[in-house]
């Protein structure tokens, strides 16, 4: 029998991060595989600076563990030489442990020709690098799962854009990277509905899902997060900026777009840009994630109010105070 035990695979980043936590507050025990030494995880944690790549030490620690978080995203720029392999190596563990593989996916697998309303069976046609990546990597974890020799548990939870829990996404990154200078940045029309998933309540579906012990095989779920055209959160974030002190002096936050005319240019000469460019369809293209499929497997999830999530997202990237 498996103990209630968790391996979460870069847990430095911030679904790891989440991850951890969440596992840990609903009493898992938690191995924490990260290359460096993070800070202010609980005590109970334990943490594993092994790299992924050596798959008989991790599994020698993580052995009896039920399920398997791979929270490794590499940089843009680094997607396609390494995110299938890293993936890869993520599911060798949870094979070689007898756990089930869980992964985040995302929206990119679904194209620009992707329809507003995504569910589970929507058909993929990735238009992107990035997109043809993911549908790679869906395709991997679906092969280990039919294996007929020695077939993994899996559970792919897609989400929209991450925000809260630190850095590194469009959220901190664009939108809200000016705000102590008093503007906001929107990377497209404020009219057309895009997909968030506020990490904390995302990291509470993936505990939520690993405790299931009768889900199929093969599980794929949307979750849901909080769907909203830019004007909806620009104007959330000018109420939490304003409930917790972070309006410039004159009371006002401006609010602009991206350039993404000298961005596509400056792609030529910049991979990173050139990978930033390659996302411009996704402001454009209105989407959200079907939840009924989740409710119905999981039950009702967490959910945090949009005004609450966007506060602590601001506070934890340093803005105002609480």
């Amino acid at each position: 029998m498996k103990s209630r035990t968790v391996v979460v695979l870069g847990a430095n980043g911030r679904l790891g991060s989440c991850a951890v936590h969440a596992f840990a507050n609903a009493g898992w025990q938690v191995i924490a595989q990260a290359r460096r030494m993070p800070l202010g995880f609980p005590p109970s944690v334990r943490v594993l600076d092994i790299p992924l790549t050596d798959t008989v030490a991790l599994a020698r620690v993580a052995g009896n563990a039920r399920a398997v978080v791979h929270a490794i995203n590499p940089p843009y720029a680094q997607w396609q030489s390494s995110a299938l392999p890293l993936a890869q190596l993520g599911m060798d563990l949870a094979t070689w442990i007898g756990a089930t593989f869980m992964f985040p996916g995302n929206v990119y697998n679904f194209g620009t020709s992707m329809p507003e309303r995504l569910r589970e069976d929507t058909p993929q046609h990735p238009t992107t690098r990035k997109g043809h990546v993911r549908h790679a990597i869906e395709q991997a974890i679906a092969a280990r799962s039919s294996d007929v020799h020695v077939p993994m548990r899996s559970v792919l939870i897609r989400a929209g854009d991450f925000f809260g829990s630190g850095r590194g996404s469009w959220f901190d990154l664009v939108i809200v990277k000016s705000l102590a200078a008093g503007r906001l940045i929107y990377p497209g029309p404020l009219d057309q509905p895009h997909a968030w998933a506020y990490l904390p309540d995302l990291a509470r579906a993936f505990v939520a899902a690993a405790d299931r012990h009768d889900l199929p095989r093969q599980c794929t779920l949307h979750f849901p997060g909080h769907t909203l055209t830019g004007k909806h959160l620009l104007d959330g974030l000018e109420r939490a900026a304003r409930s917790i002190g972070a309006m410039p002096s004159d009371g006002v936050l401006k609010r602009g777009g991206m350039p993404w005319r000298l961005i596509r240019a400056g792609g030529l000469f910049v991979p990173a840009w050139r990978e930033i460019a390659e996302m411009e369809y996704l402001w454009r293209q209105p989407h959200c994630l079907d939840g009924d499929h989740i409710a119905k497997v999981l039950g009702p999830l967490p959910s945090t109010t949009l005004d609450d999530a966007l506060r602590a997202a601001l506070l934890e990237l340093g803005f105002g105070s609480a």
